[in-house]
C-alpha cells in the first residue's frame, strides 16, 4: 500500500483547518504565535525558557514515537501461518495433478509457510508430489526444500497418492515424522485410504485445501448424426451450476458452444452441440469455458480414424470387366479413407455373419433384394447395436417386397425410369441439399443426372427422412434409425447403369460423410498393433504443447483408454493422423476426497482465503492522528480557542477531529474510482468514426465482437473513402453512446442479463437516432425450425423493456440493398436468417419508403447470421472462424453486408432520394 496519498491528504485537509483556526484567533504577542514556531523563536533568541510539557503530553508523544518505530519495523500478520510439531521432520505430501493447476500459487504459498515453520523449529523437510513418477523424499534443509518447491509444477495427470505415500513411508524408516502435511486438491482417488493410513502414524497430521469450488471434468464426447453430446462430472453436487462448453477447431478457434447445466444434487451433466455436419466434423477439442485445467478439455480424433467398412454385393464380381461391377465403384470411392473388408462365404447369411464378427463400422449392401430370415435377423441385431447400414438400389431391390424393415422408408414395387423410349420425362438432376442433411454445404452439381430409381411410398414424414432428392422432389437418399444404429438408402444403383453419380467426385464425398457419421469400430483380434509416437501433449492448464520427452509411444489397438503416468493425455501419431488420449475415460466420476484414513486427530486448514497483510499503514495513520491531537492540545494550551465563542470553538475542534478520523478511514477503504471521459478521449471519438460493440462479460464473445468490427473497419478503409478508428467496447449502463453511429450487440443466453440501466441507455440511444444491430448468432438453432433458441429468448427478454417499432425483413427495394453494394441477401458466418429492420410506414409521393425515423434509418437491426464471426480476423488478417458452409464468396458478401449497413447508418436515406437522380444521370452523361 502506498503511503504518500494519506500524508498528502492530511496535509491538504488538516493544515487549512489549522490555518482557519488561526484566522479566527485575535492577534497576540510574538511569543504566543503558533506553538512550534514560538518554541523555535524562543530557542533562537534565548529570551525565555519554554515551559515543561505535562506528563500526559509527554506520554502521548512517546506513544507517537513508538508507533512510528513500529511502522518502520513493518509488522506483518499472517493468518495462514501453521504451527508444526517439533519432535521429528516435516513431511509434505503435495497434490500437483490437473485439479491443482488453477490455484498452484496458493498451494506453493501454503507449502512455503510450512517450510518457514520447519526452519524456525530447525527441523528437516521431506517432500513428495503425487503427480510425479519419481520422488526424492530425502530429508533436506529449508533452503533446498524451497528450491525443490520452486522447481515443481502441476501436471496433466491424476494424482497417484499411494505411490507418493509409499515413497515417503519407506523414507521414514524407524523414525516417523513429527508432522505430515497433505496439501490436497480436494478430489478423491481410488487408493486414498491405503495412502493415508501409511502416513497416519505421525504425531500431527494436517490437511490443507483451497476454499474454491472443486473443478468439473469432461468425461466423454459422443458424435452422432444430429449432435455432439458432451458428458461432464463434478465432485460437489449440493447446489446447481451452469457452465458453457466450447468446441474448437485445429487452429484453436471457437466454432460452436452449448450450455452445460448441473442440477442440484447431480454429479453428472450433459450438453448437446447441434450444428451442421461439416461444422461438427471440424471439432478438434471440447473444453469448459473459463476453466484452465486439463480435466476440462476433451481431445477429439474422430475425423482422423479410419472406419472398417464391409462390402456385400448382390451381383457377382466381374474380374474380367471390373467397370461393370458396382463393387468396383464402391471400392474406388471408399479406399482412400476406410479399411475395406469382405468375406469369401458362399451364402449371404454366412457372409453377413463373417463380416459382423469383425465389428465393422459400416456395412454396404449393393443391390441386395430379399434377405433370408437368418441374415435379416443378424443384420437387424447388428444395426440396433449401433452399426450403420448403407444400401444401394438395383434390379434385385426393385423387384423385392416393400415390407423389408431394413429400409429407411417403404418402397414401391418396380423402378421408375427417365428418358427412355416409353417415357416422356427427362433425366433428373439433383436438387439442393436440405440443411439437416450431412451433404448440406456441397454445391449443387449441374452435370449429375439420374435415369432410373426406386420410389418411396408417399408419407407425411418422408421429408424428415430425406437427405437428398431429385429436382422433381422425389427422394434420392433417405435415412432412418433402427435402435442405436442408422440405415441409409441410395435410391439408385452403385454403378453407372442408373446414374452417372458413381463416376463423379460427389459419390466419394457423399459416402465419406455418411461413413464419418458412424461409430469407430473396436479392434478385432489379430489386428496388427501400431506404436504411435507422442505428437502433442496436454499441459496442466489445458493447452497442447510440443514437449513430449517423458511420454512413451501408444499402442493402437490395445493401449489404455485413459491417460496414465507413462502415457499422458494428448495426441499420439503425426499431423497426418493421430489418436487422442484423454485424462478421463467414459463413465469416470469425480468425488470429494475422504481424509478419514489419517485418523481422528487430523487438523484441517483452509488455504488461499486469507493473506498476510502489513500493519505499517495503520500504524502510520495512528501516529498521524496522535500528531494532530498534539497540535490541538498545543493550540488550546496557548489560548487559541479562548476568544472563540463556545459554539465556534466546538465546531473548530470537531473539524480537526474529523480530519484526524478521515485518515484511517481513508486507509481502511479506498473510495470507488469512477471512470470519467476526459476531453482527449471525447476529441478522439469526435475526430474519427468508431464502431462499437456491447461488452457481454464473456471473453470469447467479446473478443470475436472486437475482432469482427476491426476486420469490418479495415475492409471499409480499403474499399471506401471512410477510415474508421479502432472498435470500442461499451457498457450501455454507464457510458455515453452518442459518439457511435452503430452499436453491435451479440446476444448470448449464458451472459448475465443486462441491467435496467443498460437497457434504458440503449433505448435512449435508439430514440435519439442511433442504431443497434442485435445478432442472436443462432441461424442453426439447436431446437429446430419451430422452436426458439436460448439466444432468441434472451433477445425477447431484452426487447420486452424497449419501445421497439414494427419490424419486417429487408424489402427488395430497401436502401440497405444498394447503399454501397447491390445485395439481395445479407449473410454472415451463417446464411439464411433474414435481416429485420423497422417496417415501412408507407410511401411518399415519389414512391420512396417512409419510416417513422426522421432520417429514414432504422433504429434496430436483428439477424441470426453471426456477422462478427464472418468479419473477425486474426492479427495477420486471416479469418478467425470458418463460414458455414465454408465458402470464401459468402465471407465477401458478409463484408459487403457490413459496408452497406455502415453506409446506411451514415448516409440515411440519401440513396433513396430520387431528387438526386437527374443530377447523377447528367454527370454520367458527361
Amino acid at each position: 500500500m502506498e503511503f504518500a496519498s494519506p500524508l498528502i491528504l492530511a496535509a491538504l485537509v488538516v493544515l487549512p483547518a489549522i490555518w482557519w483556526l488561526l484566522k479566527l484567533t485575535p492577534p497576540r504577542p510574538r511569543r504566543e504565535v503558533f506553538p512550534p514556531l514560538a518554541i523555535l523563536l524562543r530557542l533562537a533568541k534565548r529570551d525565555e525558557t519554554p515551559a515543561k510539557s505535562p506528563w500526559w503530553l509527554t506520554l502521548l508523544r512517546m506513544a507517537l514515537a513508538a508507533l512510528v518505530i513500529l511502522a518502520i519495523a513493518n509488522p506483518v500478520i499472517d493468518p495462514e501461518r501453521t504451527t508444526i510439531a517439533t519432535g521429528g521432520p516435516l513431511a509434505l505430501l503435495i497434490d500437483n495433478g490437473w485439479a491443482s493447476a488453477e490455484d498452484w500459487k496458493s498451494r506453493t504459498r501454503a507449502a512455503e509457510t510450512l517450510i518457514d515453520a520447519a526452519a524456525d523449529a530447525d527441523r528437516p523437510i521431506m517432500m513428495a508430489f503425487t503427480a510425479e513418477t519419481v520422488n526424492d523424499p530425502t530429508p533436506v534443509s529449508a533452503t533446498e526444500a524451497r528450491q525443490r518447491l520452486a522447481a515443481a509444477e502441476p501436471r496433466a495427470a491424476r494424482p497417484d497418492r499411494l505411490a507418493a505415500a509409499t515413497t515417503l513411508s519407506e523414507a521414514f524408516g524407524e523414525t516417523p515424522p513429527a508432522t505430515v502435511a497433505f496439501i490436497s486438491d480436494g478430489l478423491a482417488e481410488p487408493d486414498d485410504a491405503a495412502a493415508f493410513s501409511m502416513l497416519s502414524s505421525a504425531e500431527d497430521n494436517i490437511v490443507l485445501s483451497a476454499p474454491r469450488a472443486l473443478p468439473a471434468a469432461l468425461t466423454d464426447v459422443d458424435n452422432d448424426a444430429t449432435a455432439s453430446r458432451i458428458t461432464a462430472s463434478r465432485a460437489e453436487s449440493a447446489s446447481p451450476a451452469e457452465m458453457t462448453v466450447n468446441a474448437y477447431d485445429l487452429q484453436g478457434r471457437v466454432i460452436a458452444s452449448a450450455p452445460l447445466v448441473f442440477e442440484a444434487g447431480a454429479g453428472a451433466a450433459s450438453a448437446e452441440i447441434r450444428a451442421p455436419f461439416e461444422v461438427r466434423n471440424d471439432f478438434a477439442r471440447v473444453a469448459i469455458d473459463g476453466a484452465a485445467n486439463a480435466g476440462a478439455v476433451h481431445l477429439l480424433d474422430d475425423g482422423f480414424k479410419r472406419r472398417r467398412v464391409g462390402l456385400i454385393s448382390g451381383s457377382p464380381a466381374n474380374d474380367a470387366q471390373p467397370l461393370l461391377s458396382a463393387a468396383y465403384y464402391l471400392q474406388q470411392a471408399l479406399s482412400p479413407y476406410a479399411d475395406l473388408i469382405s468375406s469369401d462365404a458362399a451364402t449371404l447369411p454366412e457372409e453377413i455373419a463373417a463380416l459382423t464378427d469383425r465389428n465393422p463400422s459400416v456395412l454396404i449392401l449393393s443391390d441386395v433384394g430379399t434377405l433370408p430370415e437368418e441374415a435379416h435377423a443378424a443384420l437387424s441385431q447388428w444395426v440396433e447395436a449401433g452399426g450403420t447400414l448403407i444400401r444401394f438400389a438395383g434390379p434385385r431391390l426393385a423387384a423385392a417386397s416393400g415390407d423389408d424393415t431394413l429400409l429407411p422408408v417403404r418402397l414401391r414395387s418396380g423402378a421408375r425410369a427417365f428418358g427412355g423410349a416409353m417415357s416422356w420425362s427427362e433425366p433428373q438432376p439433383l436438387a439442393p441439399f436440405p440443411p439437416e442433411s450431412p451433404f448440406y454445404g456441397l454445391p449443387v452439381p449441374d452435370d449429375i443426372t439420374v435415369t432410373r430409381q426406386v420410389l418411396a411410398e408417399p408419407a407425411p414424414t418422408l421429408a424428415d427422412h430425406t437427405w437428398a432428392s431429385l429436382a422433381d422432389g422425389t427422394p434420392l437418399v433417405t435415412e432412418g434409425a433402427l435402435g442405436e444404429g442408422r440405415i441409409a438408402l441410395f435410391h439408385t444403383s452403385a454403378d453407372p447403369n442408373w446414374s452417372n453419380l458413381p463416376i463423379s467426385g460427389y459419390f466419394v464425398e457423399m459416402l465419406r460423410r455418411i461413413v464419418n457419421l458412424s461409430r469407430a469400430g473396436q479392434a478385432e483380434e489379430g489386428d496388427a498393433v501400431s506404436l504411435l509416437s507422442p505428437y502433442r501433449l496436454l499441459a496442466a492448464n489445458g493447452t497442447l504443447t510440443s514437449g513430449v520427452a517423458d511420454a512413451k509411444p501408444l499402442a493402437v489397438p490395445g493401449g489404455p483408454t485413459a491417460a496414465t503416468a507413462e502415457h499422458p493425455p494428448g495426441l499420439y501419431g503425426s499431423p497426418d493422423g493421430f489418436t487422442a488420449l484423454n485424462l478421463f475415460a467414459a463413465g469416470d466420476q469425480l468425488a470429494p476426497v475422504d481424509i478419514s484414513g489419517f485418523g481422528d486427530a487430523v487438523r484441517t486448514v483452509t488455504i488461499g482465503d486469507a493473506r498476510a497483510f502489513s500493519l505499517k499503514p495503520w500504524l502510520l495513520a495512528a501516529a498521524m492522528a496522535l500528531l494532530i491531537i498534539d497540535g490541538i492540545i498545543m493550540l488550546a494550551m496557548n489560548g487559541a480557542f479562548r476568544s472563540l465563542r463556545p459554539r465556534r470553538a466546538a465546531m473548530s475542534v470537531a473539524i480537526v477531529a474529523a480530519c484526524a478520523l478521515a485518515i484511517p478511514l481513508y486507509l481502511g477503504s479506498a473510495p470507488p474510482v469512477h471512470a470519467q471521459m476526459d476531453d482527449a478521449a471525447i476529441a478522439d471519438l469526435l475526430y474519427e468514426t468508431h464502431l462499437a460493440y456491447v461488452v457481454t462479460g464473456e471473453d470469447e464473445v467479446d473478443r470475436i465482437s472486437e475482432r469482427g468490427l476491426k476486420g469490418l473497419s479495415d475492409y471499409i478503409s480499403y474499399r471506401t473513402a471512410l477510415e474508421p478508428g479502432d472498435p470500442v467496447g461499451v457498457d450501455p449502463a454507464s457510458e455515453e453512446l452518442a459518439f457511435y453511429p452503430l452499436i453491435y450487440w451479440p446476444i448470448s443466453a449464458t451472459a448475465p442479463m443486462p441491467s435496467e440501466e443498460a437497457i434504458a441507455g440503449i433505448e435512449a440511444y435508439m430514440r435519439n437516432g442511433g442504431t443497434v444491430l442485435f445478432d442472436t448468432r443462432d441461424q442453426y438453432s439447436p431446437l429446430g425450425q419451430s422452436a426458439v433458441s436460448a439466444n432468441t429468448e434472451r433477445l425477447r427478454q431484452i426487447l420486452d423493456n424497449i419501445d421497439v417499432p414494427p419490424l419486417e425483413p429487408v424489402p427488395e427495394d430497401h436502401v440497405l440493398t444498394r447503399s454501397f453494394y447491390l445485395l439481395s441477401d445479407f449473410p454472415g458466418r451463417y446464411d439464411g436468417s433474414p435481416l429485420w429492420v423497422e417496417a415501412r410506414a408507407g410511401e411518399d409521393a415519389a414512391g420512396n419508403i417512409v419510416t417513422s425515423g426522421g432520417d429514414g434509418v432504422s433504429p434496430i437491426l436483428i439477424t441470426g447470421n453471426d456477422f462478427a464471426g464472418a468479419w473477425a480476423t486474426n492479427p495477420d488478417s486471416t479469418p478467425m472462424l470458418p463460414t458455414v458452409p465454408e465458402n470464401p464468396t459468402q465471407r465477401q458478401y458478409a463484408y459487403r453486408t457490413g459496408v452497406n449497413i455502415v453506409m446506411y447508418m451514415l448516409t440515411g436515406n440519401y440513396k433513396a432520394d430520387q431528387v438526386h437522380v437527374p443530377a447523377l444521370l447528367e454527370r454520367l452523361g458527361q
